[in-house]
């Protein structure tokens, strides 16, 4: 743990310890990477204003003897999950408390950290805030509103489809390989090093998707339309996502801190994966949608929105997806899962390298949780990073 984060320690930092564009994903590396992507990437601030913090009384809970049977049928505790996990920020709160906090050697409160794909999250709720405004509805279709993709997968998606990932494209989204499209991505994004003759902003990326089967029938998880969906979200707002983000959610929720996103070379946000928060602002985040999108006395989510995405997300495409054999019995509607396997349906992000918003609407509980763990999409953590956020809520229930 310590010699991983002597990382970028010298000046200039040695050759074994320098992170870089190249690294910044792979372990040790991204245990510095995480929290300081504003220093190897440009982004745009998302201002938390000048209002009011929203308060977080703390009502401590022990919680590190919590048992949960991991997927492997082996007893765990959740100290013993945490502490395996490249844990590098966790709060949980109940009833809007904060019972637990805890970060990892070398980290602050106040840094914010890589979100991975609860960026997702984040853009489907603004989505709701826009449909409700009557700037955009889920049944636009993409290319009316963005017509530099016509001519691509897109063609006859709609923004239904794009929210919800049944948009029927041919896509390779393996983290592991890096020359599948989700690493040309990374490449567009400027989070990988330039490769001749491969597009190297998003947008231009974006107009490259190869069609593949109907819009609408199976789940089919592709990074890229959320950054289409960015993109529609700036076009029919006017604005660009960092200052839509902070007048619309992370200013009236209160935030504690200015988050941040990432951008390309030409400034498109990397909407699917690039917003950096603090780990207490993601649990605000959490807290704003256990609410109903009230906070602060204010309405800020859509309820009708926060209840469609719980409540209407179609189970038979998920089990046709690609998900299914590893998350079953789920569904995903508008950039959230929800857990139809536990009574209480609890709803979540999911980011790779261990990013988790978890939200259970029964026990009244939030937990957020930031990771740099080495490997991108170890099914068996992320498993077990569920089963142990659902022992803590039912715990605390009790």
């Amino acid at each position: 743990m310590g010699d991983e984060l002597s990382l970028m320690r010298r000046f200039p930092a040695g050759d074994r310890e320098q992170v870089t564009i190249a690294n910044l994903q792979e372990g040790p590396y991204n245990r510095w990477a995480f929290r300081n992507l504003r220093r190897l990437l440009p982004t745009a601030n998302v201002w938390r204003g000048d209002g009011p913090v929203t308060e977080l009384p703390a009502a401590p809970a022990f919680l590190d003897d919590i048992e949960f049977e991991d997927r492997d049928g082996k007893v765990q505790t959740v100290k013993q999950h945490l502490d395996a996990g490249y844990t590098d920020g966790f709060v949980v709160l109940h009833e809007g408390a904060m019972v637990a906090e805890r970060y990892g050697d070398g980290v602050e409160a106040h840094e914010p950290h890589l979100l991975m794909s609860v960026t997702k999250s984040f853009a489907g709720s603004l989505t709701g805030i826009l449909v409700e405004r009557g700037l955009v509805s889920p049944d636009d279709v993409v290319t009316d509103i963005i017509p530099e993709v016509a001519g691509s997968a897109y063609d006859g998606a709609t923004v239904r489809h794009v929210l919800d990932m049944t948009v029927g494209m041919d896509y390779d989204e393996d983290y592991e390989n890096p020359d599948s499209d989700v690493a040309l991505l990374d490449v567009a994004a400027g989070w990988r090093p330039a490769r001749e003759g491969k597009p190297d902003n998003l947008r231009d990326y974006i107009a490259t998707m190869r069609p593949a089967g109907e819009h609408g029938v199976a789940f089919h998880y592709v990074s890229t339309n959320t950054d289409l969906l960015g993109w529609i979200l700036e076009r029919v707002s006017g604005l660009d996502f960092a200052t839509l983000l902070s007048r619309e959610i992370w200013q009236p929720m209160g935030a504690e801190t200015d988050a941040y996103i990432t951008l390309d070379r030409l400034g498109a946000p990397q909407t699917d994966g690039g917003l950096c928060v603090t780990t207490r602002d993601l649990a605000r985040f959490g807290l704003l949608h256990l609410r109903n999108g009230v906070l602060n006395g204010r309405r800020i989510v859509p309820e009708s929105w926060i209840r469609d995405f719980r409540e209407n997300g179609d189970a038979a495409v998920w089990d046709r997806g690609n998900f299914a054999e590893f998350m079953p019995g789920c569904h995903y509607r508008s950039k959230w899962y929800t857990d139809l396997n536990d009574v209480h349906r609890p709803y979540l992000g999911i980011g790779i390298h261990g990013q988790m918003l978890f939200i259970d609407p029964v026990a009244s509980v939030v937990i957020a949780c930031h990771c740099s763990h080495p490997a991108p999409a170890d099914d068996k953590f992320f498993d077990d990073m569920e089963r142990a956020f659902k022992a803590i809520a039912h715990a605390l229930s009790d």
